[in-house]
């Protein structure tokens, strides 16, 4: 027997399928600014170190997009959106499951207004 996840109401896919990731334009300048920061801050392994941990976590959720957790959906009433931690950085990504890919919005670090800066997206 095949194993499935729930994807969206009524919906399922095979375990193994891949779920691609797009990024939004805040996403990606968020990353940006990050990857500056650290760059400024700690230098440029660590900046690498981000990278790599953050493309470890969205090909984590690309293969299990229901790994994220609604916390912020039903805090702040935005139906799907799920969040998940960065491995070793304080940094959370947000983002929906869409039929045909990982709808990427935001990647904050966790001491952000989170709420604000996601009503404000």
């Amino acid at each position: 027997m095949r194993s499935t996840s729930t994807v969206s109401a009524g919906r399922s896919r095979p375990a193994a399928e891949v779920v691609p990731a797009q990024f939004r334009t805040k996403a990606t300048n968020d990353v940006d600014e990050a990857v500056d920061h650290y760059i400024a801050e700690a230098g440029a392994d660590v900046a690498t170190r981000f990278v790599d941990e953050l493309e470890r976590a969205i090909r984590q959720l690309e293969l299990h997009p229901e790994l994220g957790s609604l916390r912020f959906a039903f805090e702040l009433h935005l139906p799907g959106v799920r969040s998940f931690r960065v491995d070793g950085f304080p940094h959370l990504i947000f983002y929906l499951v869409r039929e045909d890919r990982l709808d990427v919005l935001r990647v904050l670090h966790s001491s952000r207004d989170v709420p604000a800066t996601l009503r404000e997206s």
